[in-house]
């Protein structure tokens, strides 16, 4: 599964670039149409991680997964036949669905193949899918270079056939067991007549406040992707150039150090104690953004990279300890019905992110502080959260060797 991740992302770091692109230079859309079309399909695809979380809890996640990435692969292919914006929009929503599900998915299979190793094993998936980004980028960077349609329209179909390869291996990884299904087939043989109903996530208070903190915790993202470049270039002296670096900075210490980082969010009590280095973090990289803003040339490159070092350290380390608590708190009957909901704080992330990052670079300096003051509490406030339902036992699949034809 860890090839899967690793050619997935190399296709999707060939079109994510160009995606934009190819729509006002292919099919003649204004830019204001391309921002309706993603933010629209963007919103409509944050349904798929608690629907694909739904799936998996019924049927094998091997099969559901490669469902998924068929579909995919259809949607983006279907691109090519039109330069109809209504249609353009059905693809691009329909491709979405299974774009955010297939999230979900790859981190259920890791919960239920890894078991207590599961923090580790979703950490070294995390170093493959930057390395496969990278890769992807460079070949993206080579194809734009060409910027003809034929080279936009390239980038497409080797997007969608690297889907359609790791849905061929996927069809060849064993199935791990399903918590959620032997559950409910034990319940069905002893109690035929009243079967005890699952839980779910979303009559769970704790859970859903747990995943509406996660929704915060995960704009790093957003910082690093929209809005450093964004402040670089309208709030400090610093050359533009100095972005793309700093996105490379980041893919490199996330490729170091995430493996390493993760035996210190190994159980549910570590994972909850890395959220006050993590209040840390997320607010020493705010004050370095803003401090960035102060200065002359060389005192805002030292601070931008402060800021993307301390932010990227926040982004892994709250990987480690969201992945943990999010298997930790769901209870062994609705694993993906758990994880599906828990998927809506990256997609909702996605969606509301960049307009948040993009509001707090217009308001100016002060606002970063305040920012990160607002990681700071919900940090805390996570911290507080989970603290009582850690002492339960958390769902972990017993250990278990599973075979991988890849």
């Amino acid at each position: 599964m860890l090839l899967v991740s690793f050619i997935d992302k190399i296709g999707t770091g060939l079109w994510a670039t160009a995606l934009p692109l190819y729509f006002t230079q292919v099919t003649a859309m204004s830019v204001a149409h391309v921002g309706l079309l993603i933010g629209v399909s963007g919103g409509i695809g944050i349904a798929g991680a608690p629907l694909a979380g739904r799936l998996a809890d019924r049927f094998p996640v091997t099969r559901v997964l490669v469902c998924a990435q068929l579909l995919r692969a259809a949607a983006l292919l279907a691109l090519l036949t039109t330069h109809d914006f209504a249609l353009l929009l059905l693809y691009s929503a329909i491709g979405a669905l299974p774009d955010r599900a297939s999230n979900v998915l790859t981190k259920l299979y890791a919960a239920r193949v890894a078991g207590p190793q599961r923090v580790r094993y979703q950490a070294f998936n995390r170093t493959v899918s930057n390395l496969g980004w990278a890769v992807g980028g460079l070949g993206a960077a080579a194809a734009l270079a060409v910027a003809t349609t034929t080279a936009y329209q390239a980038l497409l179909i080797a997007n969608a056939l690297s889907y359609a390869v790791i849905a061929a291996l996927t069809l060849r990884c064993a199935e791990p067991p399903s918590p959620s299904r032997i559950t409910a087939d034990s319940t069905t043989r002893t109690t035929p007549t009243a079967p005890t109903r699952p839980s779910s996530p979303w009559r769970d208070r704790t859970f859903l406040l747990f995943t509406a903190t996660e929704a915060a915790l995960f704009l790093d993202d957003a910082i690093l992707q929209v809005g450093m470049p964004l402040w670089i270039l309208h709030a400090t002296e610093a050359p533009i150039g100095l972005a793309p670096l700093l996105l490379v900075l980041n893919s490199v210490l996330v490729v170091l150090f995430q493996v390493p980082l993760a035996r210190f969010g190994a159980t549910p009590a570590a994972a909850r104690a890395l959220l006050i280095p993590l209040a840390c973090l997320f607010t020493a990289g705010c004050l370095a953004m803003a401090a960035s803003a102060a200065g002359g040339r060389w005192t805002a490159v030292a601070a931008l990279t402060v800021a993307a070092v301390t932010l990227t350290f926040a982004e892994m380390i709250h990987a480690t300890a969201s992945w943990e608590l999010s298997v930790a708190l769901a209870p062994t009957d609705a694993q993906g019905a758990y994880l599906g909901a828990h998927g809506l704080a990256a997609s909702t992330q996605r969606s509301a992110g960049p307009l948040l990052v993009t509001a707090v670079i217009t308001a100016g300096p002060l606002a970063w502080p305040i920012l990160g003051a607002g990681f700071a509490a919900t940090c805390l406030a996570q911290h507080r959260l989970v603290r009582r339902r850690l002492p339960n036992p958390p769902l972990s699949v017993p250990p278990i060797t599973v075979s991988e034809h890849q």
